[in-house]
């Protein structure tokens, strides 16, 4: 931890009590970008501040067939945040989002778990969950190893209590702040429902 007042990384979701959550963290793209990528309803793209989204999007915001997200960046990743669903760990959503660049997917739920996807120019290069002994798949299972064996993420053993979240920071240096302390507006939607 830092000094009062200052946080890293993502001591948010270390400390906030969110039973949900699917973060999208990719490189090199707009918001906006981001968001049409993720397949977001057009006609409900827009930049909103807090007061807009709950009073256009508020009842849906915890709905998992069509999530609402939010969009910002904290350099040098852009990330989209969905309270209430998983599009982010969708394939075919992971690889839309990282062609071009690359990309990083933090899903948490109450079971609870954590489930981490990596993927480069369209491909998944690393995949687990923590439901149970973690056993990475995807392009190149092994790509974080030295990162992760520190963190105690270890294949074939259960993963530590947030370590999931301390392999996004210190591999990615990605931080996220709290969107309700920054004054200015965000680009939102709601994500249109996954094809079958």
């Amino acid at each position: 931890m830092t000094s009062m007042g200052m946080s890293r990384g993502l001591d948010l979701f270390r400390e906030g009590d969110f039973p949900i959550y699917t973060l999208t963290f990719v490189r090199d793209l707009t918001p906006a970008e981001l968001l049409t990528r993720m397949a977001v309803d057009p006609e409900t793209l827009a930049l909103r501040d807090a007061v807009d989204l709950s009073a256009d999007l508020g009842d849906d915001l915890f709905d998992d067939e069509e999530p609402v997200v939010t969009s910002g960046i904290d350099h040098p990743w852009t990330w989209a945040w969905e309270q209430g669903g998983v599009h982010g760990l969708d394939e075919r959503i992971l690889s839309r989002v990282s062609v071009g660049t690359e990309a990083v997917v933090l899903h948490y739920n109450e079971k609870p778990m954590h489930w981490f996807k990596y993927a480069v120019g369209g491909e998944i290069v690393v995949d687990f969950h923590t439901l149970q002994a973690i056993e990475p798949t995807g392009h190149d299972p092994a790509r974080l190893d030295d990162a992760m064996r520190p963190l105690g993420l270890v294949p074939g053993q259960v993963a530590p209590l947030h370590s999931v979240l301390a392999l996004v920071e210190n591999v990615f240096d990605i931080r996220l702040r709290q969107p309700d302390e920054v004054g200015d507006s965000r680009w939102s939607g709601r994500l249109l429902p996954l094809p079958d």
